[in-house]
């Protein structure tokens, strides 16, 4: 997989043009969600910057700015991130947007999640009767996000038996995963909106605080290596803080729901 996924990142950045671009590491569940194929025109219209979507997992994303491979990362899990910056791979940390996490699975809830009192609640029901539950497993924000809601519930996921699948791929990839098993998973909104093979799966569980979902800006640092546009980054961030972003973002909806908040601060 680590394989495919770099041969991946050498096409990209030998395409025509790509000198012209710059390189953002985005996560899956950002790409699933549709928003990028709003803004990304938009941006190009109005910077002239060609912006290239890395799409890894949140840990990936960061791994490829710790080797100056990527130019900015745009992920989800405060803690990485932060010590991504304490480490001196990123020049700062800038908040964009959120939405949050949501508990997906079969429409009946033979779990019986949907009345839970919080997200801990509803996992340690799911434990309890062990149905099938997808993992992203693949140290992606959503996956951490998930791992941080089992130990809030007192759960070690390294003792489950087979009914815990951890699938190390996508958000599109677990949620295919979930609807062929008729499985639990855990989801950011956004990519569960934008989801098209519903198949008996339904949105059962969300509005625990532990769900929220920040997603971040992080350039990398430019010392890195002579490659890293930190200009075109520093474009780019500025663009994705400004008015015309907020207006995009907040005004970007599947059948009516918003999908994403936007809430970075001014400078």
């Amino acid at each position: 997989m680590k394989h495919i996924l770099f041969v991946i990142l050498a096409l990209l950045l030998a395409r025509p043009g790509a000198a012209d671009g710059m390189r953002l590491a985005v996560t899956t569940s950002f790409d699933n969600s549709g928003l990028s194929d709003v803004l990304l025109p938009v941006i190009r219209e109005e910077t002239g910057i060609d912006v290239q979507l890395l799409v890894v997992g949140t840990g990936q994303a960061l791994r490829l700015g710790e080797a100056g491979d990527v130019d900015a990362v745009l992920v989800h899990s405060r803690a990485a991130e932060e010590a991504f910056v304490a480490a001196g791979h990123g020049t700062h940390r800038r908040e964009i947007m959120y939405n949050d996490f949501v508990l997906i699975g079969p429409a009946d809830d033979p779990a019986n999640i949907a009345d839970a009192q919080n997200a801990a609640e509803a996992l340690r029901r799911i434990a309890s009767v062990q149905a099938a539950f997808v993992s992203r497993g693949d140290d992606s924000g959503t996956h951490k996000a998930e791992l941080n809601i089992w130990i809030d519930a007192g759960l070690d996921t390294g003792t489950f038996g087979t009914w815990y699948r951890p699938v190390g791929a996508g958000m599109g990839a677990a949620l295919n995963t979930a609807s062929a098993m008729q499985a639990y998973v855990v989801s950011d909104r956004a990519s569960w909106l934008n989801f098209g093979n519903v198949d008996g799966l339904a949105m059962l569980f969300s509005g625990d605080p532990a769900l929220f979902n920040q997603y971040a800006y992080l350039p990398v640092n430019p010392v890195k290596n002579t490659a890293i546009k930190h200009e075109a980054a520093t474009a780019l961030e500025a663009w994705l803080t400004s008015p015309r972003a907020a207006d995009l973002i907040n005004g970007y909806t599947i059948n009516g729901e918003t999908l994403f908040v936007f809430n970075a601060s001014p400078d």
